[in-house]
């Protein structure tokens, strides 16, 4: 039995393999603890677990956000080994995760999703990143950024004397609010966060679809951000693709992926594909090169 874990920073999904055939799916709150708190972390996991019904698992793949150092795998993997004590527990950025998924080995894989960031690797084993900072340093382009970004556009409006155009309306209703000046306090309250802010990103793609010249711009801004990361990866492992973007963001908002593929045609990678099913099955393809090949092996 194998279990496959997607750590991202709203939340954790877990499959449950057996025989290569998926038999449990299930989804609890993030075990980031650059999100949460190790406690947290640790009581989502275990809910995970005892759901997924996986305390005998011999493997567990792990795809997560904030794993930069071997430390960071370690302390991750040591959350996870009280629920499945004779499993081998390997852990690896989430970024990794959408390569596999794709169904190839080199290249740039791109997280346009609650955060953002840029991994590849080419064929003699390279590898470098972009982005994935956290909120507080980076997320260019993602979720929440766009959310932020919504905020920011009409407290702009506001401290210039404008009435509330559709995006603001749209974003106070989406809150409970009735003034712009009401953001101010409920974005820095305790009870709002990454996640509840980057479900607003909503908001802005769909004003730009509509024609929103300000939700526009961000949108495509978002898509200019997540392609400089992109280049920046290729460049850096001598890399012309092939590019995969994935998560929340870049599966699903078309314009998003028009804006990447253009502005990195306009730096001759053409080889740009969307992710067509979710990163967390990548893990399959992870523990069956080895057991081993997903990177940082936390046993």
């Amino acid at each position: 039995m194998m279990v496959g874990l997607d750590i991202g920073g709203t939340k954790t999904r877990g499959i449950k393999v057996v025989d290569g055939e998926v038999v449990a799916d299930f989804e609890v709150g993030s075990a980031n603890v650059q999100n949460v708190s190790r406690e947290t972390a640790a009581s989502n996991l275990a809910e995970l677990f005892g759901t997924l019904d996986a305390e005998d698992a011999a493997q567990v793949v792990v795809g997560s956000g904030g794993i930069d150092t071997d430390a960071d795998a370690e302390a991750l993997a040591a959350l996870i080994r009280p629920n499945v004590p004779h499993a081998r527990v390997s852990v690896v950025h989430d970024s990794r995760l959408l390569l596999a998924a794709g169904g190839v080995r080199t290249g740039v894989a791109v997280i346009a999703g609650t955060g953002s960031a840029a991994w590849g690797i080419n064929a003699a084993g390279a590898e470098a990143r972009a982005g994935g900072w956290g909120y507080l340093l980076g997320d260019e382009g993602s979720g929440y950024w766009l959310g932020r970004e919504a905020v920011r556009y009409s407290l702009h409006r506001m401290n210039l004397g404008l009435e509330p155009d559709d995006l603001t309306q749209e974003l106070l209703a989406s809150t409970g609010l009735t003034e712009p000046t009401e953001l101010i306090s409920h974005f820095h309250a305790l009870e709002t966060g990454r996640r509840y802010w980057a479900q607003r990103s909503r908001i802005v793609t769909e004003a730009a679809d509509a024609g929103h010249l300000g939700a526009r711009f961000m949108v495509d801004q978002a898509a200019h951000d997540l392609a400089r990361m992109a280049a920046q990866v290729a460049r850096q492992l001598d890399l012309d693709g092939p590019v995969i973007l994935g998560s929340g963001l870049g599966m699903h908002v078309r314009r998003v992926q028009e804006g990447f593929r253009g502005r990195l045609a306009e730096q001759g990678i053409h080889d740009v594909r969307i992710l067509d099913r979710d990163p967390i099955f990548g893990t399959l393809v992870l523990a069956a090169e080895d057991g081993s090949a997903t990177g940082r092996d936390a046993r």
